[in-house]
């Protein structure tokens, strides 16, 4: 069998990085003979280098990974990388496109790297032009997904940069001009102010419960009171204690 190309386009340099490692662990054999940070970018990469895969960021500037598919239809395989909610994935499950849910486990890589093999084995034509698919997979994600919400957090450490799955932290407090993202394994530094993470994190699971403390309610072991009336919150994962403003205590009231 000849060697099988792919390109990876996403336009954080990190993530594709952190997805080329896992295809050289799961598929060492699989040749990345391109990258891209944007949608037109990848097009203008998947014209050059005609490779058989093409992994797709389904949020990119310029095209979305949804626009680039949709143009080059038949040209090669698609695997639709995505940080959409679960229900949002069911429109994948029900369509013929694999896709990869953030952060990428190598468990569910290597499923789909096998079930590409087998379609590759299976047969040696050119993919079907899915652009169909592609266009009711457009509709079905516009009218039921709700806005994109963080996750990944880029903490600076040195002079490398480290990825943080939003589902790992514990909570974020604020300190000074930056923000400390505590973690069950330690704690990082980010310049993005605790307001402006707020607006940028599901509210179903990072609970404001300070001005300058938001928690992964995931998190949450148990929450009690304090002798002058205030929430106290037990982590799970972290010995120390948070509290709960006076502000923000009527969200464990209506629990």
């Amino acid at each position: 069998m000849p060697d099988i190309r792919a390109i990876i386009a996403d336009d954080e340099e990190q993530l594709r990085s952190y997805l080329k490692s896992r295809l050289s662990e799961v598929w060492p054999e699989l040749v990345i003979c391109g990258e891209a940070e944007n949608g037109r970018e990848a097009l203008k990469v998947i014209e050059k280098e005609q490779p058989h895969i093409a992994f797709l960021d389904i949020r990119m500037p310029g095209l979305s990974g949804m626009e680039v598919a949709r143009k080059i239809a038949g040209a090669c395989r698609v695997v639709f990388i995505t940080a959409y909610d679960q229900y949002a994935v069911e429109a994948f499950e029900s369509e013929a496109i694999d896709y990869l849910l953030k952060p990428v486990t190598n468990e569910r890589l290597k499923n789909t790297v096998n079930r590409i093999k087998k379609q590759i084995a299976a047969s040696s034509t050119a993919p079907s032009d899915l652009s169909e698919v592609v266009e009711r997979l457009m509709t079905g994600l516009q009218e039921r997904h709700a806005p994109g919400y963080l996750q990944w957090i880029r903490a600076q450490q040195g002079h490398s940069t480290r990825l943080i799955p939003v589902d790992e932290v514990s909570y974020f407090k604020a300190s000074e001009k930056y923000t400390m993202v505590m973690t069950a394994v330690g704690e990082s530094l980010i310049s993005k102010p605790i307001k402006e993470l707020a607006d940028e994190l599901d509210p179903d699971k990072f609970w404001r419960i300070h001005r300058g403390t938001i928690v992964n309610a995931g998190c949450i072991d148990k929450v009690s009171r304090s002798l002058t009336g205030r929430g106290v919150i037990k982590l799970k994962d972290r010995p120390e204690l948070l509290t709960v403003s006076r502000t923000y205590i009527h969200i464990f009231k209506q629990m």
